[in-house]
């Protein structure tokens, strides 16, 4: 972490919002990894196999890939990307399933915001797919694993 903080660079001298003119930069790859956590009860886990609704696991992919492809329509400084890869794994614990969004690009600007979407809806599709059986189902943790790429260099998330 920086010792002194940087200026958020979506807003101008007067502290007006605005979309970061990329311009200037040059494309080159840009890869990065978001996960989510959602909590679920054994007796949902159970359960996955069997949702009358389909495969929750395979639908929250499908709804993953497709968020990213739509995170600037969502989030209004987001800048369209040409995506290259997006994918979604998910990997299964007692507690819950854990997600795993990676996106890519080769683009003047990162891909975190497309990861941290993908893993978002896709929790938030297991949770649509799962809720008539517990509404207690928590989603948590949606966070930025890693990137590469840009002026800012790369990110590792470390885990104790």
């Amino acid at each position: 972490m920086p010792d002194t903080p940087q200026p958020l660079s979506h807003f101008d001298e007067t502290g007006r919002a605005r979309m970061v003119d990329v311009s200037h930069k040059n494309p080159n790859r840009r890869e990065a990894t978001a996960s989510a956590f959602i909590e679920l009860s054994p007796a949902v886990l159970a359960s996955l196999p069997q949702n009358p609704k389909g495969n929750p696991l395979e639908v929250a992919r499908f709804a993953g890939i497709q968020a990213a492809k739509q995170t600037s329509s969502l989030i209004p400084m987001c800048h369209p990307l040409p995506l290259s890869f997006v994918d979604i794994a998910t990997e299964l614990s007692p507690q819950g399933i854990r997600i795993l969004a990676t996106a890519a690009t080769t683009a003047a600007t990162g891909v975190e915001m497309e990861a941290l979407t993908a893993a978002t809806i896709a929790a938030l599709t297991i949770y649509d797919m799962t809720k008539a059986l517990d509404k207690s189902i928590t989603i948590r943790s949606i966070q930025l694993e890693s990137k590469s790429g840009g002026k800012s260099g790369d990110f590792h998330r470390s885990h104790p």
